[in-house]
């Protein structure tokens, strides 16, 4: 079907084919890059976290004593808390993937050298690796005499005396591409530690993008400071007993203590992404709900030109269209406004990337978000034209003979 006359018939409709235009350009726009959100979102939600998600239950502990003695009383809790029927392993940590307690250090190579990677602390007790059921894919866990106190009261020192370390894989491949990683150094701060094994997941404990989310090191350093969390490694189906009993245990052993978020770890992962869940929910009704409003204006613009167009049509049939010929017109005709609104929104839809990405840390858009979102609004296009050309293919020949 030759084009010069749907251009020609555009050109006679500027305001209305514009407003159409640059509400396809608009609903591109914003289509694509709520569609990356959601699935950026949607990809979060089941980023492993490296721990045994369904075996763990925690209780965070802040000590009201400032006199009292953290590692003497740590060590205490321990052993009570192993003595429950079901418990198989239990340590004090000071961070957990989704507790929020993020404590990030730069990793250089050398001394005073540039930051090649941005890495959290995990610090804990012995037996902190097999608590959490991580995965040593290489090397070994610390030794007894490898661990010293954190130093919370003396600004965290413990940084500067710790002398190993276990990074995650994802950390080892940035900072030591294509290289074995155990036995090299790196400098979290002033003086070097040594790397002696290699897990394969730990996800840090505050939303980071995806590529920096496994970024993380575990240092045998032992929490000393008032505020802890208790990790108790159980079967499944013993989880709420121990829960209770494990707060219980802790109260009777020291009630000058507040005990707070006595949860699974399912509970805390679910806590964690209960915002993402709702943002994900009012992204895509979002996007629906403007996909709808085009497709209405779509329909509702078609529709009205046809009930224009009804004698040029009637005439168009008398003199030999026949109805597919009426019909691949409005469809072409809609395929030229919703291209160029298209092409106008994939250039809007970088521009509004590149926003989120200055002011809220969002990854670059992909171009095959652009070239899916180019697709689905034609197809949109095509569905919502659809019922009003078929209606314009319809008109009889004979409305050619009656009055306009």
């Amino acid at each position: 079907m030759p084009l010069p006359p749907i251009v020609a018939s555009l050109t006679r409709h500027k305001l209305t084919a514009l407003l159409l235009m640059l509400q396809v350009s608009l609903t591109c726009a914003i289509v694509c890059n709520v569609a990356f959100m959601i699935v950026d979102r949607v990809q979060q939600l089941h980023h492993p976290s490296g721990v045994a998600e369904n075996e763990l239950v925690m209780i965070e502990s802040t000590d009201l004593d400032q006199n009292a003695q953290p590692l003497v009383r740590h060590a205490t809790d321990l052993t009570a808390l192993r003595a429950i029927p079901g418990v198989t392993s239990v340590a004090v940590v000071d961070a957990m993937p989704f507790n929020h307690y993020d404590w990030s250090n730069g990793i250089a190579l050398m001394q005073d050298g540039p930051a090649r990677a941005t890495a959290t602390a995990f610090n804990g007790t012995p037996g902190e690796l097999t608590t959490l059921g991580l995965h040593l894919v290489e090397g070994r866990d610390f030794l007894p005499n490898e661990y010293v106190p954190l130093g919370s009261a003396h600004d965290w020192n413990g940084i500067d005396q710790v002398p190993v370390t276990i990074v995650t894989r994802a950390l080892a491949d940035k900072l030591f591409p294509g290289q074995d990683p155990l036995g090299k150094a790196i400098y979290p701060d002033e003086k070097p530690v040594r790397i002696v094994g290699v897990i394969d997941h730990l996800l840090r404990p505050q939303a980071h993008e995806s590529a920096d989310s496994d970024d993380a090191t575990v240092f045998p350093m032992l929490p000393d400071g008032n505020d802890v969390t208790y990790v108790l490694r159980t079967a499944p189906q013993d989880r709420e007993r121990v829960l209770k009993q494990a707060a219980e245990v802790l109260d009777h052993l020291h009630d000058n203590r507040i005990l707070r978020h006595a949860q699974t770890f399912e509970q805390l992962r679910a806590d964690f992404f209960h915002r993402s869940r709702t943002m994900i929910a009012l992204l895509m009704a979002a996007a629906l709900g403007l996909l709808v409003v085009t497709a209405l204006g779509i329909a509702g613009l078609a529709s009205f030109w046809v009930q224009q167009r009804r004698r040029s049509i009637g005439i168009r049939r008398a003199v030999g269209a026949t109805r597919r010929d009426i019909l691949r017109y409005f469809q072409l005709e809609n395929f030229l406004i919703v291209g160029a609104g298209v092409t106008l929104g994939t250039l809007l839809a970088y521009g509004l990337n590149m926003l989120l990405m200055q002011h809220y840390e969002q990854p670059r858009l992909p171009l095959l978000y652009l070239a899916v979102g180019a697709l689905a609004l034609w197809l949109l296009g095509q569905l919502a034209v659809l019922g009003p050309a078929l209606r314009a293919a319809s008109v009889p020949p004979v409305v050619a003979t009656r009055g306009a």
